[in-house]
């Protein structure tokens, strides 16, 4: 179940699809809209699980009101995460700076909305079948490496790393050809840019134009997350809307982030570094993981002038290159998907996965 808009990506991936607006969740599944909609996840799921008798549910980590209404209908609910753990470690971790944000402080306001809801649905305040830990549900789903975690840090019992799980629609070949086609026009080299939703008003295009105007290197822009692009006059920008980033990236020999996590897992499996300029939620996090893995440079978002010397550092720089491709090497030989599943299939037998079961799934042929 989702937005009515995604419908051609999950039928076209194979699966049965039900629009949210059909049950009353309009807006409920959109990301932009994530803080606010819980109590409309929660409606339209309860209806749509009832109605087509579910037995388990497996939802984001950004939905509170698809965990509230796995308690209501008494069944399991798998989340899939992010690359990183973003709440408190159960233990370790100490000397992590706060990147904006500590994690308990983001535990906490992750708390305070699922709470929220709640309320509006009239539960009892303060309690869940999952005591302290209602954000990970019966078990949560990391798609990244342990590398990515604070060194020394544990995560909680119902946390696993499973992979990128990556999946995109296979791309259209005359879109990607005639993407190609505008890039050959100037031959100068590609960055992808892929940038995530802007916190606190702060654009990144002043500092695409800066890096990609009458310099050496061209951009390819995703403005799927950036609904307003701005290029300059003369700037060597291509602005393209499109559900797929693989052949783009291919094309690319470095790619620019935000630091959220499609787009970094989307260039690590692929094996190409990141330039990355966070703005807030959980992209400083996730940026400063990739620096401390050495696959990442930092792009300040206060000195626009310096990115077009540091994309041409991070271009020229074997070693970040190479570590790029080892940590990609690891993160596309997991068995994702299949291990995700094993841990799925394991939660309805008993509530969460324990370490056993765990360790058996992700050792099966």
């Amino acid at each position: 179940m989702g937005r009515s808009d995604i419908e051609p990506l999950v039928v076209g991936a194979g699966l049965s699809f039900l629009a949210a607006e059909s049950f009353g969740g309009r807006r409920a599944f959109s990301a932009a809209w994530w803080g606010r909609t819980g109590l409309e996840q929660y409606r339209a799921t309860v209806r749509a699980a009832r109605e087509f008798g579910a037995d388990l549910l497996v939802t984001s980590v950004l939905c509170n009101g698809a965990l509230l209404a796995a308690e209501a209908l008494d069944i399991p609910v798998v989340v899939v995460g992010l690359s990183v753990h973003l709440w408190e470690y159960a233990a370790g971790g100490e000397g992590e700076p706060p990147l904006g944000r500590s994690r308990g402080n983001r535990t906490e306001e992750m708390r305070r909305l699922y709470e929220r809801v709640r309320e509006e649905a009239g539960f009892p305040a303060g309690g869940s079948r999952w005591g302290s830990g209602p954000l990970l549900g019966d078990a949560l789903l990391l798609r990244g490496d342990p590398v990515l975690e604070f060194p020394g840090a544990r995560l909680p019992e119902r946390v696993w790393h499973v992979g990128p799980l990556a999946w995109e629609p296979v791309a259209d070949t005359a879109e990607v050809e005639e993407v190609r086609e505008f890039l050959a026009r100037s031959g100068k080299p590609v960055v992808y840019v892929h940038l995530g939703r802007v916190f606190e008003g702060a654009s990144r295009w002043p500092h695409l134009n800066e890096a990609f105007t009458g310099g050496r290197f061209q951009a390819v822009v995703e403005q799927g997350r950036s609904p307003h692009p701005e290029p300059a006059p003369g700037a060597d920008i291509l602005a393209v809307r499109k559900p797929w980033m693989g052949p783009l990236i291919d094309m690319a020999g470095l790619v620019v982030t935000s630091g959220t996590s499609a787009p970094v897992l989307g260039a690590l499996i692929r094996g190409r570094a990141l330039g990355a300029s966070p703005n807030g939620s959980e992209q400083p996090l996730l940026t400063w993981a990739c620096m401390r893995a050495g696959v990442a440079v930092h792009l300040p978002k206060d000195s626009p002038g310096l990115w077009p010397e540091l994309l041409e550092e991070a271009w020229r720089d074997e070693g970040l290159r190479s570590r790029a491709g080892e940590l990609g090497d690891r993160l596309a030989a997991v068995a994702g998907a299949g291990r995700a599943a094993d841990i799925v299939e394991a939660v309805p037998r008993r509530s969460g996965v324990s370490k056993e079961e765990h360790d058996e799934a992700i050792t099966r042929p």
